[in-house]
């Protein structure tokens, strides 16, 4: 082939402009409807030399996997502060012992009168927000003015729909409150649910016209008190002295006494823009209570006011007491606004007279916020991500993975710095062997497990691919491996009396729990519950509806030395059916091969003979090293709680956990006994550890919601939260310099600046942050690109209605983040000469195939009816790649995988419980390299983008670049012509645009010629149908 570009490049690409191949999917760039923008008078800066590949000594690469792709008016209102003045009651203000205990360092403006006051010492192991970074300097700033926007006239209604957020809290005892207030850990019983909450109305005050403006950075909240509170408690007091003797709240007893007065049991939730951001804990029978919390609270919403909710928390949910309302505009300057303020009713009066609040608030801009200045940093001072549970651990190994098998010779070559090559992982055979060769333990946790599945099925490893799971299993146990499965309960499977149920969503746990029942595998099967606590409607709701999502495989290995170690596997990937594929993502060819006992597509219904099989992409992990122990630390932390006994079983004398307790064995090394790998090896990885989980999951978590904060926890109610996958991504996102590359089965988020359905409760920050990184580069002049693969719809009957939902909220979130990056290149001056999609980028996976001559009759069976799915899809040979995947990868420096989607469910930490690791190497930063990184991160995403486009190309290179960003559109729109069309022909990409408009305004439409998904049916933008909102978000 004619190739004009090898004289000039070793790998000998195709060039973009040559047109010899007659492919008539084959790639070209098309006349865009915008003419290529012309030099800038100020164009965008370039971010360093390109560090080429260095040529191979005898072979080119990608030559084998080369392309076959062709190249290619605002308002300003006065305002009229009517605000009532703080009181002067006095509340003790506590001084920190340095500026900033949260690691966002600033620099404080000076506050006259505050007292001093020491913080308690901590005594976890885990490094406490409060002494993480002392020590850091703060980069210059300049205090920003309240920008010039539209104004409204604001009134508050609907306020807190949902109770969750994604602030830090931290707790300090200060003097100076009555020491007979009573705190109870989680007393009462209260839900503030989806209902409940839309009934209660936030005080109207007569404000005038309050301004909106964009708070993005974090706000340092401090919550210390309040004073004569209503007692909302009345209707209970009164029968108690009708009674003589009502039973009280037993957790009010404190220190032996019990409270005499039944009164208000008060808790007060932090929100912005009806999201609610913090929340303190409740304090039992108390008109009067302290709390003296501590609140670190990342912002990136529109906002004309921050919220003080005090509430009443009641065992039928909770009652409004009244608010606090803070102009945004009185700390958008960055200065600390603090005092005594009147909690107001519904009618905007004293819900009390001298009833009092007294709080303090302080803004701190991204500008000053300079640990997210440089991505990944460097040196010994790095800790990674702030305020977790779990540190930063240095000195391990990570294996990347894509897909459950990546078959020798399958992908490319990719190069990376000092002459090496990136190494294709082969997911489901490293964890085969790792637990053949298991000594000790194989502990699994798992959505579903199955006991049938076949994790090797290479015709090369005959042995090994006649191994079930289940055997392999089963044999480890018999040589007294001790095997313990933490499998969810599906409460829509059971096995009562010999008769079996499937369930809803065919987990196979009831299936895989009876095949172990008499062998030495101990398998929990754990159901998803809410807190004794919470209301009856709130634990049906999380019993119901919310999952253990957590995918991991801990195992004993080979340390030297006769030594073991352990070693974890995190991702996407659970070991049942459905799961195993590869990067060529076969739909038909492998019916009666590799997936001839795993045939697995429930898009359909009824009949599926000769239908393509639902191909799997997805992502996973191995670590080695100090983080495995963490993997470990919350299987047990999750297994002790899941075990503990209840009802009857309480009565029994013995119980044993069944767990082994390592540091008893003494060829297990602990984890300060790991082989560190020192930063000066290119092979070091740096691990943390991140999770979605509350403590009604696990045990280990302080009793008291004081002591949460030196764990890093969060309150919520009735529970404490570790919501550290959430606070990883947005650190991540707002370090980052050039480029994020995203693939999750679902992207929904920061429905609070939706146009519409705000209230909806879809409140994390992700989709909102990612389009402020996009605007704050426009706006820098700097190039910057987002590419976020999802699934063309998700899993199951896309006319269905929670599958409808799912889709009119994810296209509410796309909207929502392309308007915010034409804003930006409307308010710079850019929006003729760049498009939204210059920026960000939406894809979705597919693929087709022709008739094999090899292909085993596909007819077999009755076939089935004409014009349905079924048979479309049939006569059409054509299928979506269901992308499983839940990972993010950010300037070729930083990945993050797990097991949590972008949605609530997965990041608000009370609902689906995950687990996820974030990982570097700190030879490969940019920070450290000055350069474009080229080490492992590096080679797996480029490895992950030649699987999906079928080539790899020099632009690849450089993903920020606008050159990049283009093709990469371009390839995929190509691929969706070739997958939508009506003549079936073998697609070598699976790269797709996913099949919406968007135009130069950012307004997202259905694609003219395409509302509905190909063969099956189902509006791509969705439809707004009645269902249970916290199914779908």
């Amino acid at each position: 082939m004619d190739n004009s570009g090898s004289s000039s490049h070793p790998y000998g690409y195709p060039n973009p402009n040559s047109n010899s191949n007659s492919n008539p999917y084959a790639y070209a760039y098309p006349p865009y409807p915008y003419p290529y923008p012309p030099p800038h008078p100020n164009p965008h800066p370039p971010h360093g030399p390109i560090d080429p590949y260095a040529p191979p000594p005898s072979t080119t690469p990608y030559s084998s996997y080369g392309s076959s792709y062709p190249q290619n008016s605002s308002h300003s209102f006065n305002y009229s502060n009517s605000y009532p003045p703080p009181n002067s009651l006095e509340f003790p203000n506590p001084q920190q012992t340095h500026a900033y205990p949260y690691p966002y360092p600033y620099q404080t403006p000076p506050i006259v009168s505050q007292s001093q006051s020491e913080n308690p010492p901590h005594s976890s192991p885990y490094p406490p927000l409060n002494h993480l970074m002392s020590n850091v300097h703060l980069s210059d700033y300049n205090k920003p003015s309240a920008p010039h926007i539209m104004t409204h006239s604001y009134s508050v209604s609907n306020e807190e729909k949902k109770e969750e957020f994604h602030g830090h809290s931290s707790h300090h005892s200060f003097s100076g409150f009555d020491d007979s207030n009573k705190l109870s850990a989680f007393s009462g019983s209260f839900d503030d649910s989806v209902h409940s909450q839309s009934l209660q109305i936030v005080p109207v005050q007569n404000k005038g016209s309050l301004r909106f403006l964009l708070l993005h950075g974090n706000l340092d909240i401090w919550i210390h008190g309040a004073k004569n509170l209503p007692n909302m408690d009345m209707f209970h007091n009164t029968l108690g002295n009708m009674f003589g003797k009502f039973p009280g709240n037993a957790s009010s007893k404190v220190e032996g006494t019990r409270s005499s007065k039944i009164t208000s049991d008060p808790y007060v939730s932090i929100s912005v823009s009806n999201a609610v951001v913090g929340r303190t804990f409740v304090i039992s029978n108390s008109e009067n209570p302290v709390w003296e919390q501590h609140f670190h609270v990342p912002v990136a919403h529109h906002a004309a006011e921050v919220h003080f909710v005090v509430k009443d928390s009641d065992v039928v949910g909770s009652q409004l007491i009244g608010i606090v309302a803070i102009p945004v505009e009185q700390i958008f300057s960055g200065g600390k606004v603090q005092g005594t303020y009147p909690i107001l009713n519904n009618n905007g009066k004293p819900c009390k007279p001298g009833a009092v609040l007294s709080v303090s608030i302080q803004y701190i801009p991204m500008e000053k916020l300079i640990i997210y200045h440089q991505g990944v940093g460097t040196g010994p001072e790095y800790i990674g991500v702030p305020g977790t549970y779990f540190p930063l651990r240095k000195g391990g190994a990570v294996t990347l993975y894509q897909d459950a098998h990546v078959p020798d010779g399958c992908l490319p070559n990719v190069m990376l710095d000092h002459g090496r090559y990136y190494a294709h992982g082969q997911c489901w055979i490293d964890i085969f062997e790792a637990i053949r060769q298991a000594k000790r333990l194989v502990y699994i946790t798992g959505w579903s497990v199955w006991h049938k599945v076949r994790l090797v099925r290479d015709a090369g490893n005959v042995h090994a691919a006649g191994f079930t799971l289940g055997d392999l299993l089963r044999s480890k146990s018999q040589e007294g491996v001790r095997v313990l499965l933490l499998v969810w309960d599906d409460p829509t499977s059971r096995s009562i009396l010999g008769y079996n149920t499937d369930g809803v969503m065919a987990t196979h746990d009831e299936e895989t729990r009876r095949f172990f029942k008499h062998s030495s595998v101990q398998v929990l099967l754990c159901p998803r519950i809410a807190g004794k606590r919470h209301s009856w409607a709130k634990q049906k709701e999380v019993g119901t509806i919310y999952t253990h999502h957590q995918k991991t495989v801990i195992v004993d290995a080979d340390a030297g030395n006769n030594r073991r170690k352990i070693v974890a596997f995190v991702g996407g990937l659970d070991l049942c059916d459905g799961r195993y594929d590869t990067p060529n993502h076969p739909i038909f060819r492998t019916l009666h091969t590799l997936h001839k006992d795993d045939y697995h597509n429930p898009t359909f219904a009824g009949t599926t003979s000769g239908c393509p099989r639902e191909p799997w992409h997805d992502l996973h992990s191995k670590i080695d090293g100090p983080a495995a122990y963490d993997v470990l630390t919350n299987f047990e932390e999750r297994w002790l709680r899941a075990a503990k006994p209840r009802g009857i079983k309480k009565l029994k004398s013995s119980y044993d956990d069944a767990l082994l307790k390592i540091e008893r064995i003494p060829d297990i090394i602990s984890v300060s006994e790991t082989p560190s790998v020192g930063d000066d090896n290119p092979e070091a990885w740096h691990v943390q550890i991140f999770r979605s989980i509350d403590s009604n999951s696990v045990k280990g978590f302080p009793k008291e919601p004081r002591d949460g904060s030196k764990k890093n926890l969060v309150c919520g109610k009735n529970v404490l939260i570790d919501m550290s996958i959430h606070t990883a991504y947005v650190k991540a996102i707002r370090a980052a310099q050039h480029y994020i590359y995203i693939e999750n089965q679902y992207f929904i988020g920061s429905s609070y600046n939706w146009s519409h359905n705000k209230d909806i409760g879809a409140n994390n920050l992700i989709p909102m942050e990612i389009a402020l990184k996009i605007a704050e580069k426009i706006k820098a002049n700097e190039r910057f690109a987002v590419y976020i693969v999802i699934p063309m719809w998700p899993e199951g009957v896309p006319t269905g209605a929670a599958t409808q939902r799912i889709l009119f909220w994810q296209n509410k979130t796309m909207q929502m983040m392309y308007e915010t990056v034409y804003k930006a290149l409307v308010e710079v001056g850019l929006e003729t000469a760049f498009s939204p999609q210059d920026y960000l980028n939406f894809f979705c996976l597919g693929n087709r195939e022709t008739v094999d001559m090899h292909e085993s009759s596909i007819a077999s069976g009755t076939p089935p009816p004409p014009n349905t799915p079924q048979a479309n899809t049939r006569n059409n040979r054509r299928f979506m790649i269901y992308v499983h995947s839940k990972g993010m990868i950010v300037d070729d420096e930083y990945v993050i995988l797990g097991s949590a989607n972008i949605n609530q469910r997965s990041m608000e930490g009370t609902r689906d419980t995950e687990i996820a690791m974030g990982a570097y190497q700190p030879q490969y930063t940019w920070a450290r390299k000055q350069s474009y990184p080229r080490g492992q991160v590096h080679g797996y995403r480029m490895s992950l983008w030649a699987e999906h486009t079928g080539t790899i190309e020099d632009c690849f290179l450089q993903p920020e670049s606008l050159e990049c960003m283009r093709r990469v559109r371009t390839m995929s729109e190509m691929n969706w012509k070739q997958f939508s069309s009506n003549d079936v022909t073998e697609m070598r990409g699976h790269l797709l645009k996913y099949p919406v408009e968007v135009d130069r305004k950012g307004k997202v439409r259905s694609l003219p010629g395409h509302e509905e998904f190909p063969d099956v049916g189902g509006k791509i933008v969705g439809s707004f149908i009645a269902i249970q909102e916290n199914l779908t978000i």
